[in-house]
């Protein structure tokens, strides 16, 4: 009994450092500036973020921005409506090494909404080893197995480490196809409950293409946004302040774009 415990606090503990950086660090700080992260929030984002998590903050934030550009249209790099909601899961993966390869390129459509990134694509994805963070933490989940003979509890790090397809997935597909809509956004955004309980806020989908620049994604009674709880104990902690009101990002597009 003791020994599931530890394998479900591993999977959890790892779930949310992933969660941590992608829906604090990548998403509301650097996508958005709902955040305004601190010197040791960015150095962990921009030198630990693609080891961490296995995907580049550069490139995942134009993707993303990208997406709200053109969200729900030919144009979205991931939306349900142009590849259905399974075939999501190797499309958004697709999306995103097209976004990073047209980054490394220096292609002026992505380019443009990266002005203010001022951080270049990691050097494992300029140099085509973007493999080296899975097979790191593919490394501590055998040794886990093979020194401690305690197989689960690799599987548990590993699995809890690779979740973001999965998350990212979900919020992609069902948060833009079932769920409520508070406002009449012109997209096909959804707050779907379970989604935003299982990803920390993320599934509050239309509220969020509302309201892009709020750190707080629940606008209405009822609604819980655990990843604005995540902001608000590291704002106290002295790694990011949330901002209050929107304002344009420095020599890029202006807020609603967002």
């Amino acid at each position: 009994m003791l020994y599931l415990s530890l394998c479900l606090l591993t999977f959890l503990s790892m779930y949310m450092v992933n969660i941590y950086y992608i829906t604090v660090l990548y998403h509301r700080g650097l996508t958005h500036g709902a955040v305004k992260l601190g010197s040791l929030a960015r150095w962990m984002v921009v030198h630990t973020g693609s080891w961490v998590t296995g995907l580049d903050p550069k490139g995942w934030s134009t993707m993303h921005r990208l997406h709200h550009e053109h969200s729900d249209t030919a144009l979205d790099p991931h939306s349900p409506r142009n590849h259905g909601l399974l075939p999501l899961m190797l499309a958004q993966l697709k999306s995103y090494n097209r976004v990073l390869a047209r980054l490394i390129h220096q292609e002026p459509e992505v380019t443009r909404l990266s002005r203010d990134l001022d951080f270049e694509v990691s050097w494992l994805n300029r140099r085509g080893l973007w493999a080296l963070p899975y097979l790191l933490h593919a490394a501590v989940a055998l040794v886990l197995g093979v020194a401690f003979g305690a197989w689960l509890l690799g599987a548990a790090y590993w699995l809890g480490m690779m979740t973001h397809p999965v998350q990212g997935w979900m919020v992609n597909a069902f948060a833009h196809t079932y769920g409520s809509r508070n406002f009449e956004t012109p997209d096909d955004s959804r707050n779907n409950p379970l989604v935003a309980w299982l990803v920390f806020g993320e599934g509050y989908q239309n509220n969020h293409h509302h309201a892009p620049r709020s750190a707080n994604f629940a606008m209405r009674a009822g609604e819980v946004d655990l990843g604005y709880g995540l902001c608000v104990a590291s704002e106290r902690l002295g790694l990011l302040e949330v901002v209050g009101a929107p304002h344009p990002l420095p020599d890029g597009p202006t807020a609603p774009v967002r």
